[in-house]
């Protein structure tokens, strides 16, 4: 048998050792020692001397996990810099109206939570009073991605600071009459208040990453010095679980991110109960951000705590801490002293003598009450720490108690995520606890008053001196007056005005070319960011790599391996495109951040994010949603789109219904060109509309999503007359008649209107010909550039209607006249044009890519799908034939003449 006490072999084995018999020696002095003062001497001297070795410049992997105790002791934590008793007093009133206004709330059953705030409290104000820089400092002041349970703690100090009234706390949650508040931190719907949506969890913490790597993007792009501002991101303890929240540790890390901080709330729980019942999260997180290489600060005990640790002569106490599962953790503060003494200290000898020289009122106060989340001492050390240190992001890991200060009732209790309310008796138990001046005349009718000091009162004073000495109120969303950014120059536009001629060319390259064009333009080249996620050379934009160069921190340090050819990848300190290697969440956070850059930092920049598009709205629409809530402005870009364009690629990549996801976003403006000149007029009017002079009533807020297609084709030229571009934009227009396409018909043919989009418009020119020459129909073709845009004037109108305004659908409008029945076809399932169905006055049908892609050919597939030319013309000729308008017998003909 094996030895289990052997040295098993290990990757030092392939190193060659030149003293064996020196290692000897040191191997059998850590036996000795555990040997004769047990294996955990052996540990903490081993841990001492690894800490020694790295402060002494010895390269050695780090330590994943410390101790359960404070990073910082409690001898080298710095003064607090202000008034801890006024801090406290204004604490105290803040946890007070967030708890009334929660409550008062709870009697129209509109919810809200109450627990989060009452374990974070001091981790917000003492950034609010000492660290927190708001717009007037220097650079954009801070960026903070608050909490989203913990809105009512902010909008609580709002009402301390004078930002809102009674009126508004009264309104929390109930926003329909005007003056209310919203649920979580919504720009889209506080726009002066909050910047940046938080409460979809996960989505916090990786915009924050790249918020903070956009800040540096800015900085050595020579756009604006915003080297003076800290991200600050708050979050909870069971929100890192999900993915997003930790996907992009290392890239933060990675760059060196020292401009950001996250200030994790381990109240030890989540909505149902314990975060981590049987294990530590604590622990967990410390090593999976260590493993990173995150600087990890960790505030877990209180004051309280510092006479224990003192009478920890053998360590037993932190061996103790660090065994002990969170979920017990969580039931010692809910018991009473005896329990802990049994359970805790009754554990080990060494603990059971400590225990014997302390009461049972410091036991409760250590295991009830003293938590380092909880003291603005021990914050205000962390939070100086965390800007103190150089060269990596840092995470302060804070133990709170959820629930802390509501009551024996609320606090650790694994319901109290859904509890919305306090009883009248627990308000005034807590109010003794706080010690406000809230008397009990004050509860009227049993409704809990609000509570306040006074305009003019010490505490307020001492809160608004603060946030002047530190630039002004926070959170807070500013939109200074922009300039619009002047127009490019029409020449990139009307470039493709006259088509490629003989020459095939894909949308996709059509795009590209025209970014190539405007990133070059003087006046607004320098605001475009271009981002990739790692498909570059899919979609023919490698060129772009030595004239624009992909932003590194560092710089290029190597010798790119493509040196010598004209297209050589470049990296630059200054580089201008963001190539964010395979993830689409993160070029969506770096999207988000650039495109809301004119609030953040009052500097318009241009994003455009170009992805598969089965790899955008299908993976990240909850960003999508994000980015329409933060009032985002850019350009989104499908590429190889579509469910019969990308031959090949099969099943998992051939979208055919982000056009569906993207109209259940209202900022999103979705359309799908089928032709390079549809392209241009679309982000010509995007430019104007997001950054330029803006239409009187049309909302700037707004993105655009546009899908382009792989597929060479023959790029035609833009159609003369009157109405083309404002039909582009509006979502529908006429591409051609039988008679301007040369076809000839007859005087009394049978007509059809064709209506086709994206890259279908191609299969339905073809059906047009097949039409006219093999049955004797008359086809018009209609480039449907938009039906969601069709959809959206067509409910306006409804809507007007309904307020007595007498106003047409546009799409009814165009189509008015139009002979014959409308055959509506795409590259997409059949809901995308069913969507202006009902506004359509004449006979309606269409056709789609309904059903899962699949692996072939793209004429296969679209047979397959019945969306190819000679599908068009059996479904055109079955809609005509219903008519009475051709005999029904042609429809079977046709299916035999094209083997269908």
């Amino acid at each position: 048998m094996t030895d289990p006490n052997a040295i098993q072999p290990s990757a030092l084995d392939q190193l060659p050792d030149r003293d064996p018999e020196e290692t000897a020696e040191w191997q059998a002095s850590l036996d000795a020692v555990a040997r004769e003062a047990g294996p955990h001497r052996a540990a903490y001297l081993m841990r001492r001397t690894l800490e020694r070795a790295e402060a002494g410049g010895v390269a050695l992997p780090k330590l994943l996990e410390t101790d359960y105790v404070n990073t910082i002791p409690t001898a080298a934590e710095p003064a607090v810099d202000g008034d801890e008793e006024m801090e406290r007093r204004i604490t105290a009133w803040n946890r007070w109206n967030a708890a009334a206004m929660v409550t008062r709330g709870a009697k129209h059953g509109v919810g809200g939570h109450i627990a989060t705030f009452a374990s974070a409290a001091w981790l917000y104000e003492t950034g609010f009073n000492h660290f927190f820089k708001g717009k007037e400092a220097d650079g954009s002041g801070d960026q903070l991605y608050i909490q989203g349970h913990a809105s009512p703690g902010i909008y609580a100090r709002a009402f301390l600071d004078g930002r809102l009234g009674e009126h508004h706390l009264d309104n929390f949650r109930q926003e329909a009459g005007g003056n209310g508040l919203p649920s979580y931190p919504h720009p889209r719907r506080l726009p002066w208040l909050w910047e940046f949506p938080t409460v979809s969890m996960g989505l916090g913490p990786l915009s924050a990453i790249y918020q903070a790597r956009f800040n540096r993007y800015l900085t050595n792009r020579g756009i604006k010095d915003v080297s003076a501002s800290h991200v600050w991101a708050f979050l909870g303890d069971g929100e890192m679980d999900e993915p997003e929240s930790t996907a992009a540790l290392a890239l933060a890390s990675r760059e060196g991110l020292d401009n950001l901080t996250f200030v994790i709330n381990c109240n030890l729980q989540r909505l149902d109960g314990p975060v981590r019942a049987n294990f530590k999260i604590v622990q967990e997180l410390e090593a999976q951000f260590r493993g990173a290489g995150w600087n990890v600060v960790k505030t877990l005990w209180g004051t309280a705590w510092d006479e224990l640790f003192q009478l920890d002569t053998t360590g037993a106490l932190v061996r103790r801490l660090r065994e002990v599962p969170d979920a017990q953790v969580q039931t010692y503060q809910t018991r009473d002293a005896a329990y802990i003494r049994q359970d805790f200290f009754g554990k080990d000898p060494a603990l059971v003598e400590m225990a014997k020289l302390l009461s049972d009122d410091k036991i409760l106060e250590c295991f009830h009450f003293s938590r380092g989340g909880h003291e603005a001492r021990k914050v205000f050390a962390a939070y100086k720490a965390a800007l103190a240190h150089k060269g990596a992001p840092t995470v302060i890991l804070a133990q709170t108690v959820k629930g802390h200060t509501l009551g024996d009732g609320f606090a650790s209790k694994n319901a109290n995520h859904q509890m919305k309310k306090l009883s009248t008796d627990e308000f005034k138990t807590m109010r003794d606890l706080l010690e406000l001046p809230i008397s009990d005349a004050q509860f009227t009718d049993g409704v809990v008053p609000y509570g306040h000091p006074g305009a003019d009162s010490p505490e307020v004073r001492y809160l608004q001196e603060r946030r002047a000495a530190l630039g002004g109120p926070a959170p807070a969303r500013r939109v200074h007056p922009l300039a619009p950014l002047p127009a490019p120059a029409e020449k990139a536009f009307a470039a493709f005005d006259k088509g490629s001629g003989s020459q095939n060319v894909a949308t996709t390259m059509a795009f590209v070319r025209l970014v190539k064009d405007l990133v070059r333009d003087k006046e607004t080249g320098k605001r475009w960011v271009p981002i990739v996620p790692d498909e570059a050379r899919t979609f023919g934009m490698e060129s772009l790599f030595p004239s624009l160069g992909i932003y590194s921190p560092k710089g290029q340090t190597y010798d790119p391996v493509d040196r010598d050819q004209l297209m050589y990848y470049k990296e630059a300190q200054n580089g201008q495109i963001l190539n964010e290697g395979i993830t689409e969440a993160g070029s969506m956070a770096d999207f988000i951040a650039a495109s809301t850059s004119y609030a953040t930092h009052s500097e318009a920049m241009i994003p455009f994010y170009i992805f598969y598009s089965m790899f955008g709205w299908q993976r990240t629409a909850d960003q999508m949603w994000q980015l329409g809530d933060q009032l985002g402005r850019g350009f989104l870009v499908g590429a190889t789109a579509g469910r019969t364009t990308l031959t090949g690629e099969g099943l998992q990549h051939a979208d055919g219904h982000s056009p569906v996801i993207a109209a259940t976003n209202p900022a999103a403006l979705s359309y799908d060109p089928a032709f390079a000149y549809e392209i241009a007029v679309i982000v010509k009017d995007g430019l104007r509309r997001m950054y330029g002079e803006a239409a009187p009533g049309e909302d700037q807020n707004v993105f655009y999503y546009l899908t382009v297609y792989n597929e060479p084709l023959p790029q035609p030229a833009k159609p003369a007359g009157l109405g083309i571009d404002e039909g582009i934009v509006k979502g529908l227009y006429r591409f051609n008649t039988a008679e301007s396409a040369g076809l000839s018909p007859t005087a009394n043919a049978p007509r059809i209107q064709l209506l086709g989009s994206g890259t279908a418009i191609h299969w339905t020119l073809d059906a047009q010909k097949l039409l006219a020459d093999d049955w004797g129909v008359a086809a018009d073709v209609w480039s449907a550039t938009s039906w969601t845009e069709l959809r959206r004037d067509a409910l306006e109108a409804d809507a007007a209607l309904l307020r007595g305004e007498e106003r047409v659908p546009y799409v009814r409008q165009a189509l008015t006249g139009a002979e014959g029945p409308v055959l509506a076809v795409s590259d997409y399932m059949r809901q995308v044009p069913d969507q202006i169905a009902q506004w359509v006055e004449q006979d309606y049908s269409s056709l789609g890519a309904d059903g899962f892609g699949l692996s072939d050919t793209r004429e296969a597939a679209r047979r397959h799908f019945g969306v190819d030319a000679e599908s068009i013309v059996v479904a055109a000729l079955a809609q005509l034939a219903k008519r009475g308008e051709v005999q029904a017998s042609a429809v079977k003909e046709a299916r035999e003449k094209y083997g269908l």
